[in-house]
């Protein structure tokens, strides 16, 4: 049975950086990050691609159905047990369809979410220092910030009346993050 974490956070929060490192640091874990998978998948100018592109270069949110077929592709392709999934869920709508989802299927459990919290200060900071794409300006991030805050709260309490939720800070260095984040991972394996 594969065992699933999702990191959740804003834009450039540093989730799948932390996620990066982790799975370098641990043979054992695979990552995927649902932004990376998505922009790769618009870049191959594919159909699916196209569409995607309507969305994510508004900072809107993806269908859900195109979302749930690629983090259950990655982890199934996955060749280890313990899977990190960043930038999922976005949305209640994401979050009620995973849980759905997940309930009906015996090859992987959810054993975690860990929310890299950040001020929107340090947010905006590093997306707009980054620039990584035509979505990477001040109308663009607040539009992606109010998507990630408006669900944010009851995603929260989902998760806690779960009692998988940890919530770390992404103020930190990167070292200190990423190792409260691979010590939560072990904790729940």
């Amino acid at each position: 049975m594969k065992k699933l974490f999702l990191i959740i956070g804003a834009p450039g929060s540093g989730k799948t950086t932390d996620a990066e490192l982790i799975a370098q640091r641990n043979e054992n874990i695979s990552h995927y990050s649902t932004g990376d998978m998505l922009r790769a998948e618009v870049a191959s100018g594919s159909d699916i691609g196209k569409e995607l592109d309507s969305f994510m270069s508004k900072g809107n949110i993806v269908p859900i159905a195109i979302v749930i077929e690629t983090i259950i592709n990655a982890i199934k392709a996955s060749t280890n047990d313990i899977v990190i999934i960043d930038g999922y869920p976005r949305s209640i709508e994401q979050m009620d369809a995973l849980d759905s989802y997940l309930s009906n299927e015996k090859f992987v459990t959810l054993m975690g979410v860990i929310e890299v919290a950040v001020s929107e200060e340090t947010a905006r900071d590093r997306v707009l220092g980054r620039a990584r794409g035509t979505d990477d300006n001040n109308e663009i991030f607040n539009n992606r910030m109010k998507v990630y805050l408006d669900p944010l709260k009851e995603i929260q309490e989902f998760y806690v009346k779960s009692n998988i939720l940890k919530v770390v800070s992404g103020e930190g260095t990167i070292g200190s993050i990423v190792s409260e984040i691979e010590n939560f991972i072990q904790s729940k394996i």
